[in-house]
């Protein structure tokens, strides 16, 4: 008997009481998806985690976004160029350009280039996790493609309480429609930061050096 043999009968002696009318599909188990975890104060244990990761995280309510962005995109060092996407709320591009930015809107689609030689870009959020300090964004109107994202040096992000949640379980169930819809997900905890082998760190390898986050009070 050669090697490949033996292998073959070990298997077959491990399979013996397996028959033919064993279930071929996975057997459903009793489990409770997404509940969440316990925390006394959600969204302020959300904005602590961001801020740990060295990001800055303004409150303001509904009223004071525009202004909020603009204080954000000026906080982050962004002079001239903003990206924003298609479906931005059209209050806070006006407050973007009425301080004197420069607008670049992705429709049609900047060129990587173009994203790179932008200053900031400014989104919505699908949702925010208390546990970890992270931002998901689902990519629809409002939050644009992921380059987006990902290119410019400084991003100014709007996060609404009611999309913070507890813990990492919790955020996938909500977005579960955005991932029925095919919907690419990015999660961002901090602005991008990186270390070697020599654990020298580097900002800005994988997305934005910067992150300005605007959480809206409800």
């Amino acid at each position: 008997m050669d090697a490949k043999q033996e292998i073959l009968a070990r298997i077959r002696r491990a399979t013996i009481d397996i028959t033919e009318k064993d279930p071929v599909k996975d057997q459903p188990v009793n489990w409770t998806y997404g509940g969440g975890i316990e925390m006394e104060d959600v969204v302020g244990t959300f904005q602590e985690k961001v801020e740990d990761y060295s990001a800055t995280v303004v409150r303001t309510r509904e009223a004071g976004i525009p202004e909020a962005v603009v204080a954000g995109l000026k906080a982050t060092g962004a002079e001239e160029s903003v990206v924003v996407p298609a479906g931005l709320d059209e209050s806070w591009v006006k407050a973007i350009k009425a301080a004197g930015y420069t607008v670049s809107n992705d429709e049609p689609q900047l060129s990587n280039k173009e994203l790179d030689g932008t200053d900031a870009v400014v989104t919505a959020s699908a949702s925010a996790i208390a546990d970890t300090g992270t931002i998901v964004l689902d990519h629809t109107e409002d939050q644009g493609r992921r380059a987006l994202s990902l290119v410019p040096d400084r991003h100014v992000c709007v996060v609404r309480a009611s999309e913070v949640v507890s813990d990492v379980p919790e955020s996938i169930q909500a977005l579960k429609p955005s991932v029925h819809a095919g919907h690419p997900l990015t999660f961002i905890s901090g602005g991008s930061a990186t270390s070697d082998i020599e654990l020298s760190r580097v900002d800005g390898v994988h997305g934005p050096r910067k992150l300005y986050v605007v959480l809206v009070e409800d």
